[in-house]
């Protein structure tokens, strides 16, 4: 059982938590790098562990992000004005850069020489990578380069990234996500019918897999067990890599996923009870059709859909469209869409699930080993070691895998060269 103390410490992620503090640590996506295009553009309201933020980018193509308060009368920063490399705040004119320094103080007679030093912004390091705006947001004597994700150093034309708002605390959705348990289930359209995909005729799927979890220098390897005959295994391998990424096994017909594209999620916290839900796709091989981008990113995208400010049509205050003449006809959860489906099951247990009332089963064994790798390092960054994965972007670079294998064959060793991934930062 799950005690309440231990879910307080998993779910809690403001300043000065014990989680909130693991996971400053690691570099997260903070925007999509089109919503801060232009230099100069319009600020951009942000809110990431808690914290309340700004971001902008300034006329040298600089991107700043900031606690959004501005130091005279406590204003958001995010009606200022963005002009001539500052965010200058609409009250009195106080104006401040990208590193959080203040720069001008019009409204006091000698320039505000001796407040600017005590007006300094707490700001935020950030990167661009793979169409987003990464940010850092732990101490920075701590920070490391961002994760070498190969996906986020791919071609534009190769890879795509989105977002979307989701309504419950980030520790639930990361157990969705590394859950394959429920691929069985949730997102299929035949009721109780032997699991469509993969379609491989050597394959006989089942909806009872075997788990088997391996800690991973980046995090954990969670690999799904099926039948595939009575000399194989059908193996879904999804890498959890810290603090909060996923990787989604391809399905495909072929007895293994060498050459395909693959897609995941990162589940960033927006505070206790709302997260954005990324999700990106990447192809290692070849650029993507428009038609794929369109599936992978548009805002009717197999993600969606979402509005202009990545908020879903289909949420808990419509039963994210629950139609149940449809669930009666073969779709199972009676809702459209992966994501919605993933959003009505983990927003319906509350925005932070009672973990103490649980009833898990075998087939739960990732979800606990990630809830107690999460507490362990929590734990041993607050005794003052620091989390290793943090200081090793190099680590990431990793892909997830489908693939038959003899059953002698561990699935860590079988599926070893599907897992690395192809890009590294050097090659950039």
């Amino acid at each position: 059982m799950f005690s309440q103390a231990d879910n307080e410490l998993l779910t809690r992620v403001g300043p000065g938590t014990a989680m909130g503090n693991l996971l400053r640590r690691f570099w997260m996506p903070a925007l999509i790098e089109s919503e801060l295009a232009a230099p100069d553009g319009p600020p951009v309201r942000l809110r990431l562990l808690g914290e309340d933020l700004v971001a902008f980018r300034d006329t040298r193509g600089r991107i700043g992000i900031l606690e959004a308060a501005c130091a005279h009368r406590r204003v958001s920063l995010y009606f200022g004005r963005n002009e001539e490399c500052g965010l200058r705040c609409a009250y009195h004119g106080w104006k401040y850069d990208v590193d959080g320094n203040c720069v001008d103080i019009p409204s006091e007679p000698d320039g505000g020489t001796a407040l600017k030093p005590m007006a300094k912004r707490v700001s935020y390091p950030t990167a661009v990578r793979g169409g987003a705006v990464w940010v850092y947001m732990g101490p920075k004597e701590f920070a490391a380069a961002p994760p070498d994700f190969e996906w986020s150093l791919l071609p534009e034309r190769q890879r795509t990234v989105t977002k979307r708002l989701q309504e419950c605390n980030w520790a639930q959705a990361v157990e969705g996500g590394i859950d394959s348990a429920h691929v069985s289930f949730l997102h299929q359209r035949v009721t109780l019918a032997p699991l469509p995909v993969p379609r491989n005729p050597l394959i006989v799927a089942d909806r009872q897999p075997i788990f088997e979890v391996k800690e991973s220098r980046f995090g954990l390897l969670v690999a799904a067990r099926r039948d595939a005959g009575p000399a194989s295994y059908y193996w879904r391998i999804t890498p959890f890599l810290l603090p909060f990424f996923q990787m989604i096994p391809p399905v495909v017909e072929a007895p293994d996923t060498h050459d395909c594209a693959y897609s995941g999620h990162a589940w960033v916290p927006i505070d206790d009870e709302n997260i954005w839900n990324w999700s990106f796709a990447a192809n290692p091989h070849r650029a993507f059709t428009d038609a794929e981008r369109a599936f992978h990113e548009s805002a009717d995208s197999q993600w969606g859909p979402i509005d202009g400010n990545y908020l879903p049509l289909r949420n808990r205050r419509n039963d994210y469209g629950l139609d149940r003449a449809a669930q009666k006809q073969g779709l199972f959860p009676g809702v459209e869409g992966l994501a919605n489906q993933d959003a009505a099951v983990q927003e319906s247990m509350g925005a932070i699930v009672d973990r103490s009332r649980e009833l898990l089963g075998t087939s739960d064994r990732p979800i606990v080993l990630f809830r107690r790798l999460m507490l362990r390092l929590a734990a041993a960054l607050a005794a003052g070691t620091e989390p290793e994965p943090a200081r090793h972007g190099d680590w990431y670079n990793v892909r997830s895998a489908s693939v038959v294998l003899d059953r002698k064959i561990p699935f860590e060793e079988g599926a070893a060269w599907l897992l690395e991934g192809a890009v590294r930062q050097a090659a950039e």
